[in-house]
């Protein structure tokens, strides 16, 4: 049995104003899932994007803007968007408080596809990747 102490997993600044910690990826352990947190300064949050897999979002506290493809949505605290695979999907903080988000990801690793130059990133894979 392995147990991970989310507390003792780095904080990562993905980008100006958005803190991500992983909880569980390949890196960690898992085969099936990454399941991460982040927190999000007002006005900032993830462009759109897109992975091969479902994605669930959680708002555990603040409010975001989610969108998917054309379709906007404000989610508050207790909320979840449950987003298909490869879909364009994306989010921003439009509360004047931090947004905390809870993200399951049907991955072991974080893959995703931004519209722009970014194009494919890949982060979190297993030690020796």
């Amino acid at each position: 049995m392995k147990s991970i102490a989310h507390g003792d997993q780095p904080r990562e600044q993905w980008r100006a104003g958005v803190e991500t910690r992983m909880h569980v990826s390949a890196r960690n352990g898992t085969a099936q899932l990454c399941i991460f947190e982040q927190r999000v300064e007002p006005t900032v949050g993830a462009p759109t994007h897109w992975h091969s897999v479902e994605e669930v979002l959680t708002v555990i506290a603040g409010t975001a803007e989610m969108w998917i493809d054309d379709e906007h949505s404000v989610l508050t605290a207790g909320q979840s968007l449950i987003i298909p695979a490869h879909r364009k999907h994306g989010f921003r903080n439009v509360g004047d408080e931090p947004l905390h988000i809870h993200a399951v990801l049907a991955s072991p690793i974080f893959e995703a596809t931004f519209d722009g130059p970014a194009g494919l990133v890949r982060r979190w894979l297993a030690e020796g990747s």
